[in-house]
């Protein structure tokens, strides 16, 4: 039997999770609610607030398994991407509590994670796949021939699609995190009144940065014949008028462009590849407009689509344990001198 204890800190969750034999026994997440009046996350504050969660959190997720420090095989932990002082905090508790147990230690990438959080459920994938992961931070279609085999065959070239519903948000004046409220108010709106450029960038990369120019010029207009060009700028009470008279279907139609450079991408690549499981992850992907139109997509090109239920999309523990437990059997260990990293490639 392989018990590891994970934890995961690389922006503002602290999270612990307990998995035995490629099992998930428990997955605690503490949020951080002091950056909302800020409009974003604070790096210094939610380093902070990591250091004030992580024992409490490790606590909880093992009375929960049941499972005490001397029954862990591993430790495992967020080594990069993320947070520079978020992940100092995780990683120095994780190699701490190696060296203490005198159990290995195993470094984890945060997006190869995510991507391995569709091996949780009892619906899985079978090898080869495809995942679209999507996020705050980064935007990936995965080729995935095993839990150890995974390529990156298509990412962002600029901006995250997290990044466009976050900023559209702020546009918008919604509050932070403004990505899920977009997703609110969309469900109320017509995706198609509104028009949005769709860029044409060649391959399987992504770009949304000329997204966001669009919006930002559109709103800044009122939406006057769709205009996107920075002369045509409406007066500050113009333009807060328009926003708050179609919200709903900025919102609608917003969500709707972000969700088709998505989905045609990952068409295209598995009209390449010739993969027909097909799989999506990241904080992203917890959005019910993504969520229901890759069904929709999936039904209609005959795929067999996979969604990690709502807990494992966001940044958690749980699918860090997973990802540790297949390094685990491949013996992929991380010595006392591993540190994280901001940035760090895994593909």
């Amino acid at each position: 039997m392989t018990t590891i204890l994970a934890i995961e800190s690389s922006c503002d969750e602290t999270s612990a999770s307990v998995c035995v034999d490629g099992k998930i026994l428990s997955n605690f997440i503490a949020n951080q609610a002091v950056h909302e009046k800020y409009g974003g996350v604070v790096p210094e504050l939610a380093s902070r607030a990591h250091m004030q969660h992580i024992v409490p959190v490790v606590d909880a997720a093992l009375k929960t398994a049941n499972t005490s420090l001397q029954q862990i095989d591993a430790v495992a932990f967020t080594q990069a991407p993320g947070l520079i002082g978020s992940l100092l905090v995780g990683t120095q508790f994780a190699k701490s509590l190696s060296l203490a147990l005198d159990k290995p230690l195993i470094a984890v990438h945060h997006m190869q994670a995510h991507v391995i959080a569709n091996l949780i459920p009892e619906k899985k994938p079978a090898f080869p796949f495809l995942c679209l992961t999507v996020s705050g931070g980064h935007t990936q279609i995965v080729l995935c021939e095993s839990p150890a085999k995974l390529k990156v065959i298509g990412e962002t070239i600029d901006d995250a699609a997290g990044e466009a519903f976050d900023k559209s948000a702020k546009l918008l004046g919604l509050p932070y995190p403004g990505g899920p409220l977009i997703d609110k108010y969309a469900a109320q709106g017509d995706p198609n009144r509104f028009k949005f450029p769709e860029p044409q960038i060649p391959g399987l990369n992504f770009s949304f940065s000329g997204l966001k120019t669009s919006i930002l010029y559109f709103l800044k207009n009122a939406g006057t014949a769709n205009v996107y060009k920075e002369e045509f700028t409406a007066d500050e009470a113009t333009q807060k008028k328009f926003i708050e008279e179609n919200l709903a279907d900025i919102c609608a139609s917003i969500q709707n462009r972000i969700i088709s450079i998505l989905l045609n991408k990952l068409k295209k690549a598995a009209a390449e590849t010739g993969i027909t499981n097909i799989c999506i992850a990241g904080g992203v992907s917890a959005n019910s407009g993504l969520r229901k139109a890759l069904t929709a997509l999936g039904e209609k090109m005959q795929w067999q689509t996979f969604i990690p239920p709502f807990e494992y999309c966001t940044d958690n523990a749980a699918m860090i344990a997973m990802t540790a437990y297949y390094k685990f059997l491949e013996k992929d260990f991380a010595n006392l001198s591993v540190s994280p990293s901001a940035r760090a490639e895994w593909s």
